[in-house]
């Protein structure tokens, strides 16, 4: 088996299919945590303030739990996702000083988005007034969440760097 990854050819497909499986996976796990926190924000909050009190209380305590696993495991499946793609990407990015600022832009934000998304589910009493206050946070969550897709857009759409592109243009 070791022979098999040796050879160049079957490196690269390897690597090219952890590629791949990396990004589905950051991907998968953005979908599913910002569209859990979306339909949170505008059906499930709004439509729980119709119950009655200890209804709509064990409500929150049941979707609370479950949902504190998924923000968990997502949190940690965007770190190692991210950490591998974006050590996957730099060789692609050297010298290219608006690339890694937005993604060190991005990176913060994530930690902001990370930061929210565990104090909203956690039990931390000195992050009881984030709780206190769930549907402001969420809406701060979910808007650094939509600007970290728009630098990821952008710079996917970007391409490769513009360092790049000078060096191409001194070469000729």
């Amino acid at each position: 088996m070791r022979m098999l990854f040796e050879s160049p050819p079957m490196r690269e497909w390897a690597m090219l299919i952890l590629d791949v499986l990396s990004r589905v996976v950051h991907v998968a796990t953005a979908i599913t945590l910002v569209g859990g926190s979306l339909f949170t924000l505008w059906v499930l909050m709004p439509s729980a303030k119709e119950l009655d009190d200890d209804v709509h209380q064990k409500l929150a305590a049941a979707v609370g739990a479950r949902w504190k696993r998924i923000v968990h495991v997502g949190v940690l499946l965007f770190l190692v996702s991210g950490i591998y793609n974006y050590v996957r990407a730099i060789p692609g990015h050297r010298g290219d000083g608006l690339y890694h600022a937005l993604l060190g832009v991005k990176m913060i934000l994530a930690l902001g988005v990370f930061f929210f998304a565990a104090a909203l589910v956690g039990r931390s009493p000195k992050l009881q007034a984030i709780r206190d206050n769930r549907a402001k946070w969420l809406r701060v969550t979910v808007a650094l969440a939509a600007i970290i897709v728009g630098i990821s857009g952008f710079v996917k759409v970007r391409g490769s760097s513009a360092a790049e592109s000078k060096i191409q243009n001194t070469d000729r």
